[in-house]
């Protein structure tokens, strides 16, 4: 076994031995010579290379409900041939433990995520499980679409989302194409734990390559959504470097749309990500250049979907300018729109609208509004997904989900789609994204939602502080007396537990945790005023609220 210090008297020659025994299994020549570099330099002494070393082998990368996700890398704390097929031979026993007998399998396009996925095709494959691998690199709706129909056991995506650059990720669906969940992450960890060496893994040479169908059919499904109308909306889309723009281009102009205006320097899969920090549209700057874009060309709408298109993100004209929407907005226009598409066509709707925990509270009124019923789920799209007669779901990181009976996981082609058909009804009408907005304000009260969110390097960090924060719970955020605390470690509401902390205060909300994927504190603010009489005034003072509320968490946190 490799994810665990050889003992040894002097811990310098322990971790050096680890090394070693690690790089005389690694079969990638570019991380096993990473490795031998930093061996070498670590047995001379260098201490960079010696906390480098330290890092990579303290512990291993563990598999949870968002499978495995961390930086690329040797080492048993990185994501590299060694660790994923050591991943995938334990997934593969837990699947026939379980009697599963095949798997479809996507990557996304960073660096490694096609050997990754092929790597896992033929430990499945030698494992005796059918496996089924996408022919390119594709957005993940794409690969959650085809569990369903391909009737696998499982899915595999390799991808890291919109982490950085030098990430990449390995997430799990099981059975119905839901993500995992307890306690089957628990269980897979346990079927890794007891994979042997490397060397030891059975491979097959073969896997099954999927032909085009598969991928006419989501696209298919997708453009199936949305019924004869306008489409007259001019549009501005950016993949952020990711895999998404093929595919979207592709289903907007089967859907009837004019072609949307592509942002040139983001569109193509790159890797590197050149021009964003972080590739992830709800950071700073990331959607600058579609702004540009945008100008230039009079647009009536901005989609952006994030570097594995399951995330959607949208920008409307403001005040003379551009602005981007917030996740929140985004998924009360979704709900508002397929209510009002019912209304339009004389159906009844009849499922549930579903959010996450963190999100904030306007859908339960738009439910109630279209007459469906609502609930809310823990945090992630493996909790939205499974809510029984789902017809809607969302999560305000720009996660949406409009079609749970083809796609049960967020789905950034298919949300934009929807958008672009939600703008073009309104410019016929001769009216506009943020009318709509002003329009739900009015009638339900204006939530103001935002973020205060702490990315750090150190996790401990992220833990002193909720230990901080359950020990010593303020009174008053942002000047309001907070009237309930809850800790979502004890389970509320019927939820299962979750590291959390939620304040409410008479017309505010706060609710404190870290982050599933990234090394962040997310802290998620909402304050509600009423609409009534000047909107923009209504905007301009939920906007100050927000802010007084986020300096007040900021101060709680200490940090």
């Amino acid at each position: 076994m490799l994810n665990a210090m050889t003992t040894s008297t002097d811990p310098h020659d322990a971790l050096l031995t680890t090394a070693r025994a690690w790089l005389a299994e690694d079969p990638d020549p570019v991380t096993s010579g990473e490795l031998r570099s930093l061996i070498d330099k670590a047995a001379a002494n260098d201490a960079d290379a010696l906390t480098e070393l330290a890092d990579a082998f303290d512990g291993t990368l563990q598999f949870g409900t968002a499978g495995l996700r961390g930086r690329l890398g040797p080492g048993s704390k990185r994501m590299n041939r060694v660790v994923v097929a050591r991943a995938a031979a334990g997934l593969a026993e837990y699947l026939r433990q379980h009697g599963g007998k095949s798997v479809v399998i996507g990557y996304d396009a960073r660096r490694n995520s096609d050997v990754f996925a092929h790597d896992s095709a033929r430990i499945m494959e030698g494992a005796g499980i059918k496996a089924y691998v996408y022919p390119r690199a594709l957005p993940t709706p794409v690969l959650a679409f085809a569990i369903r129909p391909l009737g696998a056991d499982a899915g595999i995506m390799v991808t890291a989302s919109h982490n950085p650059p030098d990430d990449n990720g390995y997430k799990v669906y099981l059975g119905d194409g839901s993500q995992i969940v307890p306690p089957a992450d628990a269980e897979i960890a346990e079927c890794i734990a007891g994979v042997g060496s490397y060397g030891e893994i059975p491979r097959a040479d073969t896997f099954t390559t999927l032909g085009p169908d598969m991928l006419d059919n989501y696209i298919a499904r997708a453009v199936s959504l949305l019924p004869t109308g306008p489409r007259e909306v001019v549009t501005v889309y950016t993949a952020m470097h990711g895999v998404g723009g093929a595919v979207f281009m592709r289903a907007a102009a089967d859907a009837g749309f004019p072609e949307p205006h592509r942002v040139p320097a983001q569109f193509y899969p790159d890797a590197r990500f050149p021009t964003v920090p972080f590739p992830n549209p709800e950071e700073p700057g990331a959607m600058d250049l579609s702004f540009d874009e945008a100008r230039k060309v009079g647009a009536d709408l901005i989609v952006s979907n994030d570097p594995d298109a399951d995330r959607s993100a949208a920008a409307i004209p403001y005040k003379g300018d551009w602005r981007r929407l917030t996740g929140d907005e985004v998924g009360a226009l979704l709900g508002w729109w397929i209510g009002q598409r019912a209304k339009r066509d004389g159906v009844k709707l009849s499922g549930v609208f579903a959010q996450s925990i963190v999100s904030g509270t306007l859908l339960a009124k738009i439910a109630d509004d279209a007459g469906v019923d609502y609930t809310t789920t823990l945090t992630g799209f493996k909790w939205i997904s499974r809510v029984p007669e789902l017809i809607f779901g969302y999560e305000e990181a720009l996660g949406y989900c409009v079609d749970p009976a083809g796609v049960r996981d967020k789905d950034g082609i298919t949300a934009s789609l929807l958008l672009m058909e939600l703008t073009a009804h309104l410019k016929m009408q001769g009216r506009t994204v943020q009318d709509v907005l002003d329009d739900l304000a009015r009638q339900f009260g204006l939530h103001v939602t935002g973020q205060l969110s702490i990315r750090v390097s150190d996790l401990s960090i992220i833990a002193d502080a909720m230990a901080r924060l359950r020990a010593n719970p303020p009174q008053e955020i942002g000047g309001r007396e907070v009237l309930k605390f809850e800790d979502l470690a004890e389970g509320v509401g019927g939820l299962p537990p979750t590291d959390g902390l939620r304040f409410t205060m008479d017309g505010a909300r706060v609710i404190v945790r870290p982050s599933g994927t990234e090394p962040k504190l997310k802290c998620y603010l909402q304050v509600v005023v009423p609409g009534t009489g000047d909107i923009e005034a209504a905007r301009a003072a939920g906007d100050e609220e927000l802010q007084a509320v986020r300096e007040s968490v900021a101060q709680a946190l200490g940090i």
